[in-house]
């Protein structure tokens, strides 16, 4: 069809506002940590009605640019990797609940990403990121037999690897990956001496950053994440009986 002959397709005014609010964003006009207009300033300013700003609000809400909250007004949020890449969480969930496929492509980019990051930590840790690195590991070992908290100090324990880059994109993408393998790991109670093995291997990885060895540290982590791999599977599906009944 001929541009010109186009059908000019009449937008929603709360389309028309939502752009307008987002300019005003993109240029600076409000920065983060400003308070967007009340309703009424933007029912006057724009000519519209009140569903029209709510709805832009929440559109906006939902970009993660701004911040609603009850009873005040909105509030423009602070751009970083971590708010950009939590926007895509709950599409990432409902793509890997759907496909196995998608399921082992996560955990293959996971290999592929840490044991990146690990030659990083490797190269630019200091005495105190080893001391909380110890910490964790301590917090692990107390929380022997409590799944949840087991679970929790483990994904800690890659997160602050992760943030020994000193890149918050390399921290944010870490975290998102941890938190959508999280929906996914099976029983944490059916580990009869795992948590065992996961506490050497992480206690491996900390002498291996220690020393500054990259290649070394690369080595213990794809061995500790090829081990525990099998431990992520899709909902209602069970690990193989060989998994299952053995050391992971």
């Amino acid at each position: 069809m001929n541009v010109v002959s186009e059908p000019i397709i009449r937008k929603k005014l709360s389309d028309e506002v939502f752009a307008r609010l987002k300019a005003m964003i993109e240029t600076g006009e409000l920065q983060a940590g400003d308070d967007m207009p009340s309703e009424r300033e933007l029912m006057e300013r724009y000519g519209v009605g009140r569903p029209a700003i709510r709805e832009a609000m929440q559109a906006l809400a939902g970009k993660g640019l701004v911040e609603i909250s009850q009873g005040e007004r909105a509030k423009v949020l602070r751009i970083t990797a971590e708010s950009i890449i939590r926007q895509v969480d709950l599409p990432a969930k409902l793509m890997l609940s759907g496909s196995s496929d998608s399921l082992e492509h996560l955990k293959n980019a996971r290999i592929f990403f840490e044991r990146g990051m690990i030659r990083e930590a490797a190269v630019k840790a200091t005495p105190e990121h080893i001391a909380e690195l110890r910490t964790l590991l301590d917090r692990q070992k107390a929380n022997f037999g409590d799944a949840d908290a087991f679970i929790e100090a483990d994904m800690d324990f890659h997160q602050c690897i992760a943030r020994i880059s000193g890149n918050p994109i390399f921290a944010a993408v870490s975290g998102a990956m941890l938190g959508w393998l999280k929906s996914y790991h099976t029983e944490m109670l059916i580990w009869t001496g795992r948590e065992n093995v996961t506490l050497a291997e992480h206690e491996e990885i900390i002498r291996a950053i220690e020393k500054g060895n990259a290649d070394q540290a690369e080595k213990v982590m794809i061995k500790h994440l090829e081990r525990s791999r099998a431990l992520y599977t899709l909902k209602g599906h069970k690990l193989p009986q060989s998994t299952a009944s053995t050391q992971p």
